[in-house]
């Protein structure tokens, strides 16, 4: 019986390790073409390893992309983006988890209908909004409207957080005088940090891989964000793919670097958020 769960074990392992190894190698592949050259890239059969290395396409890269203003402007969006997020969403769960109003139950099941609308459906009365208020060709799109419900899977996230919390801590804090926000602020907030965490790390990686929003909206190059500007690279001719690369490796790497520090927090805040009415 022993011998029969480790070859299983053995077994599933093995599948694992094949089916990560297949979903790392677009990655390997765009690491080793950042340091080839054209002729390289398109050397057939395919060289796995660079010979020779050539590390100049990191600094050519930067040369031809404005990298560290592109990178300012993502961090405005970015920054916005998880703040709104967190604060916006956490209070709307607060008030359909934690204060008893007339319909607070039906209001909350027509907010999460929401979510069976495609994105494309508003993408144009949107754009038509923003453009009569004069801000099209600037970040104000893409950081401000978080801070107005903070996205409705957010406030679903952190309401089934918060029905986990016993509503006893809050009556305790009613009878001592304090008020709606006081209890938010100072009791429920504090108590989800796993949910929060959680909430903070999607928004980053949405905010940070957005294309389409930026696309819609920026004009001018010096406002571009980073994901807009790789499209720098595509020349009249074809894209230079050596540099191509390497600036996918200089945007991509800090939110490789947020998920790996924040994978664990992402499970743990999934599960010990649990599904309640």
């Amino acid at each position: 019986m022993k011998q029969k769960k480790r070859w299983g074990k053995a077994v599933l392992y093995l599948f694992l390790t094949a089916g990560s190894l297949i979903c790392l190698f677009p990655f390997y592949w765009m690491l080793r073409s950042s340091f080839m050259d054209m002729a390289q890239i398109f050397v057939m059969p395919p060289i796995m390893i660079p010979e020779p290395v050539v590390f100049t396409n990191y600094q050519d890269a930067l040369e031809v992309m404005p990298y560290f203003r592109y990178l300012l402007n993502t961090l405005i969006v970015v920054i916005s983006n998880v703040a709104g997020s967190i604060l916006a969403a956490s209070l709307c769960a607060f008030s359909f988890s934690r204060l008893r109003w007339p319909g607070r139950d039906k209001v909350f099941m027509l907010v999460l209908t929401s979510l069976m609308m495609p994105s494309i459906v508003t993408m144009i009365p949107t754009f038509v909004m923003w453009s009569r208020l004069g801000f099209t060709n600037s970040l104000v799109p893409l950081a401000v409207p978080i801070w107005f419900g903070g996205s409705v899977y957010n406030i679903f996230l952190f309401r089934q957080f918060f029905l986990s919390i016993p509503r006893e801590l809050d009556e305790a804090a009613y009878v001592d005088g304090a008020s709606y926000f006081r209890v938010y602020w100072k009791i429920i907030l504090p108590l989800s940090k796993s949910a929060m965490v959680v909430v903070g790390i999607f928004s980053f990686l949405g905010s940070w891989n957005d294309f389409m929003g930026p696309l819609i909206y920026l004009n001018e190059e010096k406002k571009y964000t980073l994901s807009l500007g790789l499209q720098l690279f595509q020349g009249s001719y074809g894209a230079q793919w050596h540099l191509l690369m390497a600036a996918s490796v200089l945007v991509l790497t800090p939110a490789v670097i947020v998920f790996f520090f924040g994978q664990k927090h992402i499970l743990e805040g999934i599960a010990t958020t649990g599904i309640k009415g």
